[in-house]
């Protein structure tokens, strides 16, 4: 199943146009990356697919229907801005923002104790919202996100504020939900969490499409021609390369046209080099953003 599509959406403020005629499909069961520069047009789309603002034209479907309001009890969302209540404590607003969901009192309060021992506030489960860390609001907020167990989750910058040890808790928590067969669509900037966790990007800029698609595909489109390996003693003279650079303990080599991984291997393996490491080389996911960005300015 399709968990989100949109058609030619589009959307303006003031003659600015802030999505142009975004054309994208979520596959049900995935983590789809939600990306873009600043101002790209990424909140705006996802206020629309929340109905939060309404599309100048297009059309959305939602888990397989227009967006209802059936469709919307299905979705969790954590915007970029925290939105709890401040001078309530951390336990009832759960409990309340659970109701608002449909879930029954005593429902939300057991799923709330549970998910907050599992992100470690259950000690502060009687404290007010302001009493709380930055870290731990973003913790709190990622809860009431996920208290009535939606079909659809979508992850404004879950990981702002966030120590590595958190963020480790939160990304293990996005992919048992994933295991579970829900759909998450996460936007963030830190790049390095979407090359973990996501299947497929979208990649936003002036409310347009650059990329899109299996983001393994888009690695391999923007790889240069060359492979990383690690081996034991020199490396030694290699047929068929541009040129050999260092990259710590690893080598990066650069290959002429027409040599394949293959040729450099067997050489390799023909001389008794002991080779520990090696794989073809693909740039990062944040060199290939920048570089489409700036591409497009």
């Amino acid at each position: 199943m399709i968990a989100i599509e949109t058609r030619d959406l589009t959307k303006e403020f003031d003659g600015l146009v802030a999505v142009d005629g975004l054309d994208m499909q979520v596959h049900s069961g995935e983590i789809f990356g939600l990306l873009g520069p600043n101002g790209a047009g990424k909140t705006t789309t996802i206020r629309m697919l929340l109905d939060i603002i309404k599309p100048d034209r297009g059309t959305i479907r939602i888990l397989g229907e227009p967006l209802t309001e059936r469709a919307k009890e299905r979705i969790g969302y954590l915007p970029e801005e925290r939105g709890l209540y401040r001078n309530v404590r951390l336990l009832d607003c759960l409990i309340y923002l659970g109701e608002l969901k449909g879930m029954g009192r005593a429902r939300a309060r057991e799923r709330a104790l549970a998910l907050l021992e599992r992100v470690e506030l259950a000690d502060q489960a009687r404290s007010k919202i302001k009493e709380l860390s930055k870290g731990m609001q973003q913790k709190a907020q990622f809860v009431a996100t996920i208290l009535h167990d939606p079909e659809l989750v979508i992850l404004d910058e879950p990981f702002q504020g966030l120590d590595p040890i958190n963020i480790e808790l939160v990304k293990g928590m996005i992919q048992e939900m994933r295991e579970e067969g829900k759909t998450v669509v996460l936007s963030t900037h830190q790049m390095n969490l979407v090359e973990e966790l996501c299947n497929r990007i979208l990649l936003i800029n002036r409310g347009r499409a650059v990329l899109y698609g299996p983001l393994a595909e888009i690695k391999a489109r923007y790889a240069q021609h060359s492979v990383i390996l690690s081996c034991e003693g020199p490396l030694g003279e290699i047929v068929g390369t541009r040129r050999v650079e260092r990259r710590g303990s690893d080598y990066e080599v650069f290959l002429e046209d027409g040599t394949s991984p293959q040729d450099v291997l067997r050489q390799l393996v023909e001389r008794g080099v002991p080779v520990t490491r090696f794989e073809v080389a693909t740039p990062p996911l944040e060199e290939i953003f920048i570089a489409v960005v700036e591409g497009e300015r």
